[in-house]
C-alpha cells in the first residue's frame, strides 16, 4: 500500500480502534481521507473486523461485504424477522472484535437496529448494544442521504425521528466517539475549501454565491476546454442521453461488451455496465483501481484504438489515452464479491469470494450521474442541474469532486434553493462537537479561563463552532465573560475583541470548542 500521511486525527482515531474497545464515528469533508484511513486501518490492526457497506458498489469500492449479505437479511429486514444463526456460520458473529461500517450516511436507523438485534442475539455478549462489539461508522452525514421510499415515509416518521443512522433506538443506551477529519487533500485552494464549506454547512454568503456562478457559461462547447471534462447531471436519463449523443457522433465501429457473471453477484451491485457500446474517440471513465497504479477509480481518458482479439477466447484490448498522454492497454477486470468466514484452524477472519463479474473496468464518460460520481476525483467538470436537485448534499458532492473552483462549468446559475441542508445532522454533529469540548474542558473551567486572561489581559487562540456547524479559529482578547441575554434568552458568554474581523463580538462559550494562551 502507498505511503500515507498520518496526520493528528488519523493517528487519534487509529488509537482508538486499536487500543480501545470504544464505538468510533470517524466523519470529514469530502477529500479529508477517509477512505485512506479506512485502507491504512485494515492493513495494520491486529483486531478481527469485517467491512461492511450499506451498498453492493461501495462494499466492492472497500473490498468488503454489504451489511444485508453479512448478517444474512433479506431487503424487506425488521427486527422481528432477525434471527439466531446456528451452527459454524455463528462463529464468525462470537469471534468478531469489531464491525466497521462504511459510507455511514446511506445506512438508515432502522437497518442499524436490526444489526444490533443480531448481534446482541449472535455475538458475544447479548444484554448490552451489538452484542458487546466495537462499532467503527465511517462517513459524512452531509453528502448524500439514506434512501426512504414515498410508501415507507408515513411508516417511518412514526418509529423514527429521522432516516438517518444516529436516530436508531439502540443511540438510547448506546455511546461513540466522534472524530472529525479536517484535512483537505482533494483541494488546495483556500478559497475554494472556503466555498465548499459552506455550501455543506448551507451558510454561503451574497458574495459566496456571485462567486460561483461567474463559473456559468451556458454555451459551453467541450472544444472549448479540450478532453477529459466531464457533465455531472442529476438523472440516469440526462446522463445517458448526452453520452449516447456523443457516440453516435462518432465515425468508425462500435464495439459492444457483454458481461460475464459468476455465483451470487446481485444486479444492483454490478460494478460496471452488464452490456455497453465503445468506440474509438469516446470518452470514458475508469471504474477500478489499477494493480500497477497506472489509473485509479474515476480516472478518465479517451479511447484511440479497440485491437480486435486474435481468437474466440483471446478478449479485445482496449488502448486508452490518459491525461498525461500515455496510451494504456486495457482489458476485461475480474470484481469479487466476497463473504467473511471464520477459519477455526487459524483463528481469524478471511474471505471467501461469493461470486465474480468481468468486464471492461470502463464506462461512457462524457456524462455520469452526481450520485455515480461520489467518491471520485474530476480535474473539470460541467455541473448540469437541469434535471433538479432531489436530495440534501447533492449540490455539495458535485462541486467537491472538482479539485479547483476554476476547472467548474455551471450550465445555469445556482440559486438557494439548490442548496440545502437537513437542519437534523447539523443538530446531532454539533452535539458530537459539544460533547468532544465538554470532555476536554468543563463549561466552569473554560469560565475560569477565560476569567483569568481578562484579569491578565492575555489573548486567547480559540476554535470555534458556530451555528450551522462550522468550524473557525481565530485570536481574541477577552473583555468580560458572564451570563447575557439574546432574543430574550440568556447565555453564558464571552465579549471579546476578534482579530480576524477587527470587531468586538460576542462568543457563546458552551460553543468554544478548544481554548488555549497565545
Amino acid at each position: 500500500m502507498a505511503k500515507i500521511e498520518l496526520n493528528e486525527k488519523f493517528k487519534e482515531a487509529l488509537a482508538l480502534l486499536e487500543n480501545t474497545p470504544k464505538n468510533v464515528f470517524i466523519t470529514g469533508k469530502a477529500g479529508t481521507g477517509k477512505s485512506t484511513f479506512l485502507e491504512h486501518f485494515r492493513s495494520v490492526t491486529k483486531k478481527n473486523i469485517v467491512v461492511l457497506a450499506p451498498t453492493g458498489v461501495a462494499a466492492l469500492n472497500v473490498r468488503g461485504e454489504t451489511i444485508h449479505s453479512f448478517f444474512r437479511f433479506k431487503p424487506d429486514i425488521t427486527i422481528g424477522k432477525v434471527k439466531k444463526i446456528r451452527g459454524r456460520k455463528a462463529d464468525i458473529f462470537r469471534e468478531l472484535d469489531a464491525v466497521v461500517i462504511d459510507e455511514v450516511s446511506m445506512v438508515r436507523a432502522d437497518l442499524l437496529d436490526c444489526i444490533d438485534r443480531f448481534l446482541r442475539i449472535n455475538g458475544k455478549k447479548r444484554k448490552v448494544p451489538f452484542g458487546g462489539i466495537q462499532m467503527v461508522f465511517i462517513g459524512d452525514l452531509y453528502q448524500l442521504p439514506p434512501v426512504v421510499t414515498g410508501k415507507e415515509k408515513g411508516i417511518f416518521k412514526n418509529h423514527y425521528d429521522t432516516p438517518y443512522f444516529f436516530s436508531a433506538k439502540v443511540f438510547e443506551e448506546f455511546s461513540m466517539e466522534f472524530i472529525e477529519l479536517e484535512k483537505v487533500y482533494r483541494q488546495k485552494d483556500e478559497k475554494f475549501i472556503h466555498l465548499l464549506n459552506a455550501i455543506r454547512n448551507n451558510s454561503l454568503a451574497d458574495d459566496d454565491l456571485e462567486l460561483l456562478n461567474r463559473r456559468v457559461n451556458a454555451d459551453f462547447a467541450r472544444k472549448e476546454a479540450g478532453a477529459y471534462i466531464v457533465h455531472l447531471t442529476s438523472t440516469n436519463r440526462v446522463a445517458a442521453e448526452i453520452n449516447a449523443a456523443h457516440l453516435r457522433k462518432l465515425k468508425g465501429p462500435v464495439c459492444t461488451y457483454t458481461a460475464q457473471i459468476n455465483g451470487d453477484f446481485a444486479e444492483r451491485a454490478y460494478p460496471a455496465d452488464y452490456k455497453f457500446s465503445l468506440a474509438s474517440g469516446a470518452q470514458v471513465m475508469f471504474l477500478n483501481n489499477d494493480a500497477k497504479g497506472r489509473w485509479v477509480n474515476g480516472t478518465l481518458g479517451e479511447i484511440v484504438q479497440i485491437r480486435k482479439g486474435g481468437s474466440k477466447d483471446e478478449p479485445d484490448t482496449v488502448l486508452v489515452r490518459l491525461a498525461d498522454g500515455k496510451v494504456e492497454k486495457v482489458l476485461p477486470f475480474t470484481w469479487e464479491i466476497f463473504h467473511f468466514t471464520w477459519n477455526d484452524f487459524t483463528q481469524s477472519i478471511e474471505t471467501e469470494t461469493a461470486g465474480s463479474f468481468t468486464q471492461y473496468p470502463l464506462r461512457l464518460a462524457w456524462a455520469v450521474t452526481i450520485h455515480k460520481s461520489q467518491g471520485k476525483t474530476f480535474d473539470k467538470i460541467v455541473i448540469d442541474i437541469s434535471g433538479g436537485v432531489f436530495a440534501c448534499g447533492q449540490i455539495y458532492v458535485a462541486l467537491s469532486r472538482c479539485r479547483s473552483l476554476g476547472g467548474i462549468v455551471l450550465k445555469k446559475p445556482l440559486k438557494r434553493e439548490h442548496i440545502f441542508v437537513d437542519w437534523r445532522i447539523v443538530d446531532f454533529v454539533t452535539k458530537c462537537q459539544y460533547k468532544i469540548s465538554e470532555d476536554n474542558i468543563s463549561l466552569e473551567e473554560k469560565i475560569k479561563f477565560i476569567q483569568e486572561a481578562v484579569k491578565a489581559k492575555i489573548p486567547l487562540k480559540i476554535t470555534y463552532l458556530k451555528a450551522n456547524d462550522e468550524k473557525t479559529r481565530r485570536i481574541i482578547q477577552p473583555l468580560n465573560v458572564g451570563k447575557m441575554m439574546y432574543a430574550g434568552k440568556s447565555f453564558i458568554g464571552m465579549e471579546a475583541y476578534c482579530r480576524l474581523r477587527k470587531d468586538k463580538r460576542v462568543f457563546r462559550v458552551d460553543r468554544i470548542l478548544e481554548i488555549e494562551n497565545v
